[in-house]
């Protein structure tokens, strides 16, 4: 059976999954010849990472998703409090990188090797976590889950509207931002060098 909200979960994780490799790939780089460049577009990508994976993504996971799938097979209460400890860190974690990345361009290189270690230590926080989600939790919930919980998911994860995605219309709020990532910021997310 094949649901909304499961394609809209994959789609999202996916985009995710590209900024996230996208900003390995820019700290791996380093500043090049643009250093404004270079921190315009990391900002523009921590920002859109809290703004809506943290933000919608997740507090559908933990209001809708998780509660409903622990409800009906508790052998995965351990592993929905695991990635719930992750939501709960994952906000804080985006904006200590944001503080670092603006603490590297405005104090200098003394504040680059905290900026790289923690951007890498986020980088693979955040790709265990939505493996141990698309591994563990989402299979289960395929089994688990009924008609009515599952009208409830895709209403929900339907709102979400993530333009990275590639499925929906961008919302004019957000077309700065969208347009600096997608034409700045190096493949797989964007068209930039």
């Amino acid at each position: 059976m094949s649901r909304e909200s499961l394609r809209i979960i994959h789609d999202e994780h996916d985009a995710l999954s590209a900024m996230l490799r996208s900003i390995g790939m820019m700290v791996d780089r380093g500043l090049g010849n643009d250093p404004e460049n270079f921190f315009d577009v990391l900002r523009a990508m921590l920002f859109y990472i809290d703004e809506f994976p943290e933000r919608l993504h997740h507090t559908k996971e933990s209001e809708l998703l998780f509660p409903a799938v622990a409800r009906l097979a508790p052998e995965t209460v351990e592993a929905i409090a695991r990635l719930e400890k992750d939501h709960q860190h994952g906000e804080s974690a985006v904006r200590e990188l944001q503080h670092l990345l603006l603490a590297w361009e405005l104090v200098g290189d003394s504040r680059r090797v905290a900026f790289e270690t923690a951007a890498k230590r986020y980088l693979s926080f955040y790709l265990e976590h939505m493996r141990l989600e698309e591994t563990v939790i989402l299979p289960v919930a395929q089994k688990v889950l009924g008609p009515a919980d599952w009208d409830a998911l895709d209403a929900a994860f339907a709102t979400n509207c993530d333009p990275l995605t590639g499925k929906y219309p961008r919302d004019p709020a957000y077309d700065r931002l969208f347009t600096k990532i997608v034409s700045q910021a190096p493949a797989p997310i964007g068209l930039g060098s």
